[in-house]
């Protein structure tokens, strides 16, 4: 058999191109795909895929779904609304618990029982509840705060950070988002208006600022209330409505774009009662009062922090302002040009120590304060100042709008003698009234002054020993002062 004869050189060549054409057009699919694969991250990809599937896989081995309340939002600017009203809740929940909870936290009721105790979970203790047939078991925990001094000493210790986290079954999921945690924050809000106790706040001083809680408090029991405050009847029925108006209108402030507050300014001699005042409106809403302290606070920022860290329903009192800070008499005017070049060749004198410690809060800190953007944060807030001098002020720092409303406390009037005599003595009319209302007229003696003539002091003391020592000391007066003007 005669052998084939060998293909053409031309079709080898031509097959070489081919195959040659055939790699390209692979090289650059492969490229193409191999740079879309990169645009997709594969391993994303993937890792989706494989997790997705272990989180299955640990659905089966562990079928709780997780929730945390924890005691600070992520600012960490305001305590959580929320971990309050669980803690309240669970106060319940721990007691009917019985032996269930091991190790328990207890701190004097804020009720009328003052030998009660509210109890709360300690640390890594659970505590279970039903609802709807549903059951969920919470576990309270804290984790140390972050070390954020940087090494630096001084700085107050920060409290841990603590949080209650609720355990519950994958499927009652809807029912315990759903229904169940909204009905735990409304048990909880009922159960703390019930117990509540009003408070008495005062601010930290500048140095531990770096604490979480910047505020003490002690419980507030002053006895004053607007029946036993001495004052004219229509006046004192005046504040009263003001006060009743401020506390209905949540609507009204939201329909105007204000924000929910009123501020008040007291103003009058010492010993008129500006303080009672305030005492007396707590007691009449039922408000905690926050007393701020300028003086301790170090910086427009710190009293920032002050007033965020304010509940609701309550009154934020700075007395004396007139001497708390510099924050009195007018604006300086800008010096002329050629002062100004005077006053750089003149050689500044270093800061001391004790001008470094002073505060640094401005007269624009407390205007933003009053009513600046961060005074709309919360809701249903009084804001008092109390003064002695009026007069020295910042007309900016009390016009209306800050000081809503102006009440002078002035020195006492016959109508608040009566009262006074009515609540200290039991006399509605006596035949020296006649002569103490002459002597009001011509004298000027404060509330606190008057009050203090009329308490007995001994067992022979009555209404007649009384109010004739009342107008022993009001003709004293009467006659000094007539001295101090013949002089």
């Amino acid at each position: 058999m005669e052998a084939s004869p060998p293909p053409p050189a031309s079709a080898s060549a031509w097959g070489s191109i081919n195959s040659g054409i055939i790699i390209s057009l692979l090289a650059v699919v492969w490229t193409v795909v191999w740079n879309n694969l990169q645009g997709l991250k594969l391993g994303d990809v993937l890792g989706r895929h494989v997790n997705r599937h272990a989180r299955r896989l640990a659905a089966i081995v562990d079928p709780y779904l997780t929730v945390t309340v924890a005691e600070y939002d992520g600012g960490r600017m305001k305590r959580s609304d929320a971990y309050g009203e669980v803690q309240a809740y669970l106060h319940r929940a721990t007691c009917a618990a019985g032996g269930g909870v091991r190790h328990l936290k207890a701190e004097p009721a804020k009720g009328a029982d003052a030998d009660a105790l509210v109890l709360s979970m300690g640390d890594g203790e659970e505590v279970a509840d039903e609802f709807r047939g549903a059951t969920v078991w919470w576990l309270a925990f804290s984790t140390p705060p972050r070390d954020d001094s940087g090494g630096r000493g001084g700085r107050a210790t920060r409290a841990d950070r603590r949080f209650y986290r609720l355990y519950f079954l994958e499927r009652d999921r809807d029912v315990i988002l759903g229904e169940y945690l909204p009905h735990v924050r409304r048990q909880g809000r009922a159960f703390t208006v019930k117990n509540r106790q009003r408070k008495l706040f005062t601010n930290l001083s500048s140095d531990e600022m770096w604490c979480d809680n910047v505020w003490s408090h002690v419980a507030f029991e002053h006895p004053k209330t607007f029946d036993t405050l001495a004052m004219d009847p229509a006046k004192k029925r005046d504040i009263m409505d003001d006060l009743d108006a401020f506390r209905r209108g949540k609507e009204y402030y939201a329909r105007v774009g204000k924000a929910w507050k009123r501020g008040y300014l007291l103003y009058g001699p010492p010993g008129t009662g500006k303080s009672t005042m305030i005492a007396a409106m707590a007691n009449y809403l039922n408000y905690d009062i926050y007393d701020i302290e300028l003086t301790s606070v170090a910086t427009n920022t710190s009293l920032r922090k002050l007033f965020i860290e304010t509940t609701s329903k309550s009154i934020i009192v700075i007395e004396d302002i007139d001497c708390s800070l510099d924050l009195t008499g007018k604006r300086k005017k800008k010096k002329k040009k050629s002062d100004d070049d005077d006053d750089k060749n003149e050689k500044k004198p270093e800061s001391t120590e004790e001008e470094k410690e002073k505060s640094k809060v401005t007269l624009s800190g407390v205007l933003n304060f009053i009513d600046g953007l961060w005074s709309a944060c919360g809701g249903e807030r009084i804001i008092v100042f109390t003064t002695n001098h009026v007069e020295k002020l910042d007309p900016a720092l009390i016009r209306r709008g800050r000081m809503d409303k102006h009440i002078e406390m002035s020195y006492c009037c016959f109508e608040a003698f009566k009262f006074l005599a009515n609540i200290y003595l039991g006399v509605d009319a006596h035949q020296l009234f006649d002569e103490v209302r002459t002597l009001l007229g011509e004298v000027d003696m404060t509330p606190a002054d008057v009050a203090e003539y009329l308490t007995p002091k001994g067992p022979g003391d009555n209404a007649d020993t009384c109010l004739a020592e009342l107008v022993r000391e009001l003709e004293k007066a009467k006659a000094k002062a007539k001295d101090n003007k013949t002089m």
